[in-house]
């Protein structure tokens, strides 16, 4: 973008301009343009007010404006602008710079800084300065193919949420159904389980990457109970001698001498869940020997290890988390690959982006295969994003020193991402 003097040229800015040149090459309905937009604004970091902005620039261009080799230039003053949406003027300018550093409008500047134009009598734009929304035209394959990814990915994610729901109610029916039953088990901890992995479902906009792993963590869960319930539940068979039962031989005993005290607790053969034994003071002792039943101790030594693998999941930080914790490096990377749908998207521009920060290609090869790919790229985007705030003075250094933190065990990037994020949302 051409440096005027008056306006601080970011690379938001020159990519729009550059957009503004592809969309003169092609020709899109006005109302096509605003209808793709509208449908992806959100998610691309539109506001309604951006949006209220957007529609009022439309509203000035007229149909011949939009055809190919034209550009759509509206070059009405602040004051109308301001009059027609009610914003004061620093909103104005705050609304109009979002909308160009997203890649939705484009300024074409004058070099004294004033906004007019000219049509000729056939009502075509022949000079103008002002508010290019030519960028609309450059961007509406993209925004009607994200609006489709979108439509994809709420459709997945209302079916993942429908398989979490399922697999909820199964765990707790099976733990009240244990719990009533009296049935031995570690149900208290699997309680505790299924009320922590709830409460990762409080969060609004989910991702079906974010409930995928929570499906999954679901499914284990169901597993490890639906595994502990059968355990418990299996009737305890009766326990038989080769001609006679114990509850015979008693009985014998007892007519051969009836005189004689019986000092042995009476088992009573039976089928319930649990056997019923007269002497509560050998009840602990005699259930410990149940065929069916294993040690507490045994089931909680597997149930921690478990809980162990589950909680070393849910330290992996997913792609929305990185992009709304690293605003800075969001900007550039949308600048640049437009919209990320997944982790090789952003492996890619993060790669792109690398150079820019002076950051080695062996530094980041190193990087990549001591920690992976995609750990890597989480890492280059933290060390980016500091890089651009000034928290972080020589990048290359700071990677290698991740990497080491790695190899040591010590590296939580998950703690640094949520502690940006809420840093943010403060």
């Amino acid at each position: 973008m051409k440096n005027t003097g008056w306006r601080k040229p970011t690379p938001g800015l020159g990519v729009a301009e550059q957009l503004a040149q592809a969309g003169e090459r092609v020709a899109v309905p006005k109302t096509r343009a605003f209808v793709a937009v509208k449908r992806v604004g959100a998610h691309i970091g539109l506001k309604a007010g951006d949006m209220m902005l957007l529609d009022t620039l439309g509203a000035f261009t007229q149909a011949q404006d939009w055809e190919e080799g034209r550009r759509p230039i509206v070059w009405a003053s602040n004051a109308y602008l301001m009059e027609q949406t009610g914003f004061s003027l620093s909103a104005l300018k705050r609304h109009a710079r979002r909308l160009a550093e997203a890649g939705a409008i484009a300024f074409k500047d004058s070099p004294n800084g004033k906004r007019w134009g000219k049509r000729d009598a056939e009502g075509i734009i022949v000079e103008a300065y002002g508010f290019d929304l030519s960028p609309l035209s450059a961007r509406v394959d993209e925004f009607e193919q994200l609006h489709g990814h979108l439509q994809a990915e709420r459709e997945l994610c209302q079916r993942l949420k429908r398989q979490i729901t399922v697999a909820r109610r199964m765990i707790r029916a099976r733990i009240e159904a244990a719990v009533s039953g009296a049935l031995r088990g570690p149900w208290a901890q699997f309680t505790g389980l299924l009320e922590d992995l709830l409460g990762r479902l409080q969060r609004r906009n989910e991702g079906s990457e974010r409930l995928i792993g929570l499906l999954t963590w679901f499914k284990e869960l169901q597993e490890r109970v639906e595994t502990a319930y059968l355990k418990a539940a299996q009737p305890v068979e009766v326990v038989e001698n080769t001609s006679e039962t114990i509850e015979q031989v008693s009985h014998k005993t007892q007519q051969m001498n009836p005189r004689e005290v019986i000092s042995e607790p009476h088992i009573l053969i039976t089928k319930q869940l649990d056997p019923v034994i007269s002497n509560s003071s050998e009840k602990k002792e005699a259930a410990g020997v149940i065929p069916n039943a294993q040690p507490e101790e045994r089931v909680d030594s597997a149930l921690e290890n478990w809980v162990v693998e589950v909680r070393k999941k849910r330290t992996a930080v997913d792609l929305p988390t990185i992009m709304q914790a690293c605003p800075e490096f969001a900007s550039w990377a949308r600048s640049m690959g437009g919209f990320m749908k997944d982790w090789g998207d952003l492996h890619r521009v993060a790669g792109q982006l690398r150079p820019m920060i002076g950051i080695s290609e062996h530094a980041w090869n190193t990087a990549q295969e001591m920690l992976g790919k995609q750990v890597a790229t989480a890492a280059l985007v933290l060390v980016f994003e500091k890089h651009s705030t000034g928290e972080v003075a020589s990048p290359g250094g700071y990677l290698r020193g991740m990497v080491e933190k790695a190899g040591a065990g010590e590296l939580h990037l998950e703690r640094s991402f949520f502690g940006r994020l809420s840093a943010v949302a403060a």
